[in-house]
């Protein structure tokens, strides 16, 4: 067995594993400092918006052999507005001017014609209006609506009401932290971001719906023993699903960095940029949201139910009540016995170096002994 696969098991059976529940204020201040980050981007650099939401001209050439930057200083001296140019596969070029009308591209045609030394109906012109980006904004900004309630509906129907809230939390955070990202680059923003930024909302949701899975299995009948607390059960099923979520996730990422640093930094197909930034953040913030905010949150949440207070006082009032005579926990002859167990069944596993330690405080069905 491998040491991922190795390390993947013994965070399963609890062997091994990370607070990330009880270290929760740590994460939540993590997540703040950067959304804080995010959010004075945005205000004070604003979205590079695209020429589809802002209105222009686009100008196609045929094969030239002026270079683009020669291409970007002819037309920004003709229009009066910098302009982006991008090299085609065939040779062309293709200059993007926005916030021009449509009366000035017929001007910006003829003269960038004259001074590119070709034939004015050998460029094809593209007037894009304000308005159909308008359009396009609307409608993501509905759909966006749309999915939002529609989330917290399931969510709320196949699990609780406090993880329809997390995840919910979880989906605005990883939106946050995406738009102020490409608010710090200055990658321009085109439908292509649009489309990106929705698509995302599914990645995002998807670790944080398998792990609530797992919680919701785990913690059935919880009052009904006094072992672990909630906030212990969810760390528990957090951990059991950590190397999942990291192997998913970097399959995932692994593509969609090849579209951005490969085919838009060392190909220069800068068109790919548009729609793989917004796909890279947004699925590197989905995982980090999906471990370190949406399940403490819903510990959080669900640590203030009265049910969920007199467990907790009545799990530490029986483990304090142990250690004054001396004798090993529940949870300690519980994690003992799957230690035993473990160790009989698999004598090859050892933790790897460098492994996430401190074992995990959640009932196993079937295991140890009960009092």
């Amino acid at each position: 067995m491998s040491r991922l696969g190795s390390l993947g098991a013994r965070l399963y059976r609890g062997e091994v594993g990370y607070d990330f529940v009880g270290k929760r204020m740590l994460w939540y201040g993590v997540s703040i400092l950067i959304t804080i980050t995010a959010v004075v981007g945005l205000a004070v650099q604003g979205l590079n918006m695209g020429i589809e939401f802002k209105g222009g001209v686009v100008v196609t050439t045929p094969k030239l052999s002026v270079s683009t930057e020669e291409a970007r200083d002819t037309a920004e001296e003709i229009s009066g507005h910098i302009p982006i140019v991008q090299e085609l596969g065939s040779g062309g070029l293709r200059i993007q001017i926005s916030d021009v009308s449509t009366s000035e591209s017929n001007k910006i045609k003829t003269e960038l014609a004259s001074d590119l030394g070709v034939a004015t109906n050998d460029l094809n012109v593209d007037v894009v209006g304000p308005s159909w980006g308008e359009q396009i904004a609307n409608k993501a900004w509905m759909g966006l609506g749309i999915f939002m309630v529609l989330v917290v509906v399931y969510l709320a129907i196949a699990f609780e009401w406090r993880m329809a809230v997390a995840a919910l939390i979880a989906l605005i955070h990883d939106l946050t932290i995406t738009v102020g990202i490409y608010a710090l680059v200055g990658f321009e923003v085109t439908p292509g971001t649009v489309i990106g930024l929705l698509t995302i909302l599914g990645y995002s949701l998807y670790d944080t719906v398998v792990v609530f899975d797992g919680l919701k299995e785990a913690s059935k009948d919880i009052t009904k023993q006094t072992r672990w607390t909630y906030s212990e059960i969810a760390n528990r099923s957090l951990n059991g699903t950590l190397v999942r979520s990291i192997n998913t996730t970097v399959v995932a990422l692994l593509p969609v960095a090849g579209l951005l640093f490969i085919g838009g930094g060392f190909l220069g197909a800068g068109m790919l940029n548009d729609i793989s930034l917004s796909l890279f953040v947004g699925l590197a913030a989905g995982a980090y949201s999906s471990i370190f905010i949406a399940t403490p949150l819903v510990a959080d949440l669900k640590e203030r139910d009265p049910q969920m207070k007199a467990l907790k006082k009545r799990v530490l009032a029986k483990r304090a009540q142990a250690m004054q005579k001396g004798e090993p926990t529940e949870a300690e002859e519980a994690e003992a016995a799957e230690a035993a167990g473990a160790f009989d069944a698999e004598p090859e596993d050892a933790a790897p170096a460098g492994a996430v330690v401190g074992q995990r405080r959640q009932p196993t069905r079937g295991r140890g002994k009960r009092r």
